[in-house]
């Protein structure tokens, strides 16, 4: 195809929005307005087009429901005139190809590539394997080991209790013949005796050859047919990991400097680590290198979800996400050199200039209102937090101090201990989960329920940290009681009351499909970003240390009155 049958124009005059001064930071972004217009020509495309896909959009489409990551790519030709460029990550419709839509960096399902011909040849590798392990032969060789192995097991233990029973015979009958027979007969029974015990082991000896030579002949028939099977299975495993190296190796970015590497020196660069699976099959490294292929010059770039939400992520329809950093960030890393990108926020101080309020103190504890978008504890970037202020405001305080953290982007009550005795008494309460806490949070969206229960299992998604996954297999349990407070301008006011602690459970709960299927506003991971997350730790519920007094403190978070 030519250039033009993938680089799209904007259908309204752009001329009047300004161009951005820098390249999108791709892991965390607002869209760009060209990037907003490039994505609504495509979502439209989209809504249009008819695809052997099912986003899961449409009730009577059959199959199964894979909702897909779109990219779009805002750049400038070599004559400065503006157009974008479409991606979907991964397959679309098990294609590589669709028309309006960049083509992968490489093609594994071109037919005449050396991968599809290498795959064919690793199916034949595992029909043969399964065919050989479903045999009949295989199965009878089992049994018969099997049978020979009990049958043995059940002679020689047959033969021992035999022995044991006949030595136990053989000492009454001396101990009887003592006083009833003279020398000679008594010398004549012990020979008797003795030759019984000996042919008792012999018998035991012939036997245990015997069986071990049975047992064998059968190791080795069943040996014999497992051979085969285990050399087949060495094989697919070298030819496996060859094609994986040989593509690892083939699978080569350009960046904006025209400069080259493959999909396995980006990797070995982060802890000497093989690609994941799916590496540079996402929308952004695509578009990416096409642009550089085609010497175009890349301006702004956003990605959206299309289709039904996973059922264990969060994905809402149409709405911008940043790249995943598992699989994109090392790639991108050095797809990116050549390009101004904006500064990552993440580098940046959030809590420069803000200042929290200590609302109780005594001898041994505080509690503190964390602003938003202040860090309970440094960072791996950052050192200004919660934890190095008490640490520089009380430097005789000894012991972890903070009992319990809250994310960056939530305010509200932090509990410090200033002794490390303190600490320890009130995380036992944390651990045996006696302190109550509630937190206040506005909802992006209207809810019909008043109250309920979430019980969602999270873990980390180990493509994308810090975010998290439902998982029912691996996942920690978390539980969270919640009630609305009232409706007020199309949001919701909710209390969220959290049984237990785990990272991001509020913000998964409230925005999953099976929570409240209603993100918190202004959640950047799981919803969309706004002035601040509306997530606030309102009251918390604990038993004094020292003076076993039962403690609630509670600062509002004002968001009613918003």
């Amino acid at each position: 195809m030519e250039l033009n049958d993938y680089i799209r124009r904007f259908e309204t005059d752009v001329d009047a929005i300004p161009l951005p001064e820098k390249f999108t930071f791709p892991f965390y972004y607002t869209p760009h307005p060209l990037v907003k217009l490039a994505a609504k020509a495509i979502q439209q495309d989209l809504s249009t087009r008819t695809l052997e896909h099912n986003f899961g959009l449409d009730a009577t489409q059959t199959g199964m429901v894979i909702g897909k990551m779109f990219g779009v790519l805002v750049v400038k030709d070599q004559y400065g005139k503006l157009g974008f460029l479409a991606a979907f990550s991964g397959k679309l419709a098990d294609e590589n190809h669709h028309k309006g839509f960049v083509p992968p960096v490489f093609d594994m399902l071109k037919a005449t590539g050396y991968f599809k011909q290498e795959e064919e040849v690793l199916n034949q590798l595992n029909a043969t394997i399964e065919q050989l392990e479903k045999a009949p032969e295989l199965a009878e060789a089992k049994r018969f080991l099997t049978e020979q192995q009990e049958a043995a097991e059940a002679d020689i233990t047959r033969l021992k209790q035999a022995i044991k029973s006949g030595k136990a015979q053989r000492k009454q009958q001396r101990k009887a013949a003592e006083n009833q027979l003279n020398e000679t007969d008594f010398k004549a029974l012990l020979e008797q005796l003795s030759q019984e015990s000996i042919k008792e082991q012999y018998t035991l000896k012939d036997a245990t050859r015997y069986w071990k030579h049975k047992v064998q002949e059968a190791t080795a028939n069943l040996e014999q047919l497992t051979n085969e099977i285990k050399a087949l299975k060495t094989e697919r495993k070298q030819r496996s990991n060859q094609l994986q190296q040989r593509l690892f190796t083939d699978y080569t970015f350009l960046n904006a400097k025209q400069e080259k590497r493959s999909l396995l020196s980006i990797f070995k660069e982060k802890d000497d680590a093989l690609p994941p699976a799916g590496a540079g099959e996402c929308a952004a490294p695509k578009l990416l290198h096409f642009a550089y292929q085609h010497q175009l010059t890349p301006i702004a770039l956003g990605e959206f979800w299309w289709g039904a939400s996973p059922k264990s992520e969060v994905r809402v329809h149409q709405q911008f996400y940043p790249s995943c950093r598992g699989k994109c960030e090392p790639i991108l890393g050095h797809m990116l050199q050549g390009l101004q990108v904006d500064e990552n926020p993440m580098l940046q101080n959030p809590s420069e200039g803000k200042e929290f309020d200590i609302v109780y103190e005594d001898d041994y504890l505080l509690m503190v209102n964390k602003p938003a978008e202040f860090l309970s504890v440094p960072g791996k970037h950052l050192y200004d937090s919660v934890l190095t202020r008490i640490e520089a405001l009380y430097p005789n305080a000894t012991g972890p101090l903070l009992v319990h953290r809250l994310d960056m982007s939530t305010s509200g009550l932090l509990l410090v201990a200033k002794t490390k005795e303190i600490h320890k008494k009130l995380q036992a309460q944390f651990l045996k989960r006696t302190v109550s806490k509630r937190y206040e949070a506005v909802l992006d969206g209207e809810i019909e329920q008043e109250s309920g229960t979430i019980d969602l299992p999270l873990r980390v998604d180990l493509d994308n940290r810090p975010q998290q996954l439902v998982c029912y297999e691996y996942g920690k349990k978390a539980v969270t009681k919640w009630e609305k407070v009232k409706v007020m301008n199309g949001k919701t006011l909710v209390h969220l009351y959290p049984i237990t602690g785990r990272t991001h459970q509020l913000r998964v709960h409230a925005a999953h499909i099976k929570g409240l299927n209603t993100p918190i506003i202004g959640d950047d991971l799981y919803g969309t970003k706004a002035d601040r997350l509306y997530l606030h730790a309102a009251a918390l519920e604990f038993q004094h240390p020292v003076t076993k007094e039962s403690m609630k403190i509670e600062v509002e978070s004002g968001f009613k009155e918003d």
